[in-house]
C-alpha cells in the first residue's frame, strides 16, 4: 500500500537511499534537510547538516523527482542539543548530541512537523530496524553490526515507532553505496560524517574554551586517596575510562575514574577502580511495556560498545542495573541502552546514566525511588 513519507535527508549516502528505496516501493516521499546551524559555516566540515550537505541533499531529490524543503530548526536544536551538551560538560558528564538530536529534534519536532503534513512514515538513514511482533511495534537492530545505529534510539516508543521507518536497516552498508551507485546519487562515495556538528573541524578544545569555560578552566589531577598527580587542561577534555593524554605517570596504566566539576578535580586510577557494580539511569524510556524487576537485559554502554548482563530494578523516575558482568567503565551522561529478545538485538528502553557505584563498594546506598 503507498504512503506518504517524510525522509529526513542529512545529504549523506545513507539517507539518500533510504529516499530512493521508499520512491522504489511507491509511495510519495518528500525530503526534507534539518537547517541546524546558524551561520554559513558553523558546522561546514561535519560531513552532514551543513551548507554543502543540504545542495547534496537537494541534487538527490532531484534525481529522484521528489519535493525537497530545507526546515530551520536552528533554534530548537540550540535551545535543546547544544544547551544541553553546554551543560553536561560543564558538570563533569559525557553527553551524547546525536542521542539528543534524535530525542528532541528528529523524533520530536520532525516528527510533529511530518504528522501535521500528513505522512504516515517519518524515515531516516539509521540502521535499524522496525518491525511488528505479538501486536506491538519492535525496534531491531541493524543487519550490519558495523554500523548498527539502535543504540542512539532507546527514547523511541510505542506511537513514535509506528509512525518510524529505516529503510537501509535491513542493508550493509556495501550494498547502501551500491544502491546509491546503482542510481547514480552523487552520495554514492562520500564518506561518513565523524564528528560533532557544531564543533568546528573537531576542535573541541577551542570549542570549550569559546563557548563552555567552565569546562575548559585548568585544574588539579588527583588518585584515589587525594594525592595530586598533576594538572589537567579542563575537564570538558576527559571521559570516565579515558587512558590517553592524561600527562601523568605512575609506572602502570592510569584511567580517568571520576570527574568532579564543583572542585574542578579529575580523578584517576588503575583499571580495576573503572569496573561498575551499579549504575544509576534518568529519563528513562522503554520501547513497549516497562520490564518486570528483576528482568535480565543486555546492556550496552557505548555506540558501537560491548553488551554486559545486568539485572533491572525499575521505578517511574529512575532504573537502577545491577551488573551480572561489570562494564569497565561507564560515564555519566552517557546512555546505557537495554537489549533482550531471543536474538539479544530487541531493544528494550535505555536511558542517561546519572551516577555509577563501582565494584565491591558497599556504599553510598542507592535511595529507596519510591521516596523519591
Amino acid at each position: 500500500m503507498s504512503k506518504r513519507a517524510v525522509v529526513a535527508m542529512s545529504g549523506g549516502v545513507d539517507s539518500s537511499v533510504a529516499a530512493a528505496l521508499l520512491v522504489e516501493a511507491g509511495h510519495d516521499v518528500t525530503g526534507i534537510m534539518l537547517k541546524l546551524w546558524s551561520d554559513d559555516g558553523a558546522n561546514s566540515n561535519s560531513g552532514c547538516c551543513n551548507v554543502g550537505a543540504a545542495d547534496d541533499a537537494r541534487r538527490v531529490a532531484d534525481v529522484l523527482d521528489i519535493p525537497f524543503y530545507c526546515l530551520n530548526m536552528a533554534e530548537h536544536f540550540e535551545r535543546t542539543v547544544v544547551r544541553d551538551f553546554h551543560a553536561a560538560y560543564s558538570e563533569g558528564r559525557t553527553p551524547n548530541p546525536c542521542v539528543r538530536c534524535n530525542q528532541w529534534v528528529k523524533f520530536d519536532a520532525l516528527l510533529e512537523r511530518a504528522r501535521a503534513l500528513g505522512a504516515d512514515i517519518l524515515a531516516t538513514g539509521h540502521y535499524a530496524r522496525v518491525d511488528q511482533y505479538g501486536g506491538r511495534w519492535r525496534l531491531r537492530r541493524g543487519v550490519d553490526p558495523s554500523k548498527d545505529q539502535s543504540y542512539v534510539l532507546w527514547m523511541l516508543t510505542q506511537d513514535k515507532l509506528r509512525q518510524c521507518a529505516f529503510p537501509v536497516g535491513d542493508l550493509h552498508k556495501t550494498e547502501t553505496r551500491a544502491i546509491a551507485e546503482r542510481l547514480g546519487l552523487r552520495t554514492a562515495a562520500k564518506p561518513d560524517s565523524q564528528e560533532i556538528c557544531f564543533v568546528r573541524d573537531g576542535d573541541f578544545g577551542s570549542y570549550a574554551r569559546e563557548h563552555i569555560p567552565a569546562a575548559a578552566r585548568p585544574g588539579r589531577i588527583v588518585d584515589s586517596t587525594g594525592r595530586t598527580l598533576g594538572t589537567h587542561e579542563g575537564i570538558g577534555r576527559y571521559t570516565v575510562g579515558q587512558r590517553r593524554g592524561l600527562g601523568v605517570s605512575l609506572g602502570m596504566p592510569v584511567f580517568v575514574t571520576g570527574i568532579d566539576a564543583a572542585e574542578n578535580i579529575l580523578r584517576v586510577g588503575p583499571k580495576e577502580e573503572l569496573r561498575v557494580g551499579t549504575a544509576i539511569l534518568d529519563e528513562v524510556s522503554f520501547t513497549g511495556a516497562v520490564p518486570n524487576a528483576a528482568e535480565r537485559v543486555l546492556v550496552q554502554c557505548r555506540a558501537h560498545g560491548d553488551v554486559f548482563a545486568a539485572r533491572l530494578r525499575p521505578d517511574a523516575h529512575r532504573l537502577i542495573l545491577d551488573f551480572e558482568e561489570p562494564p569497565d567503565a561507564l560515564a555519566p551522561g552517557q546512555s546505557a541502552v537495554l537489549f533482550s529478545g531471543p536474538a539479544g538485538d530487541e531493544v528494550v528502553g535505555g536511558g542517561i546514566v546519572a551516577s555509577t557505584i563501582p565494584v565491591g563498594v558497599e556504599g553510598p546506598l542507592v535511595p529507596a525511588l519510591a521516596d523519591q
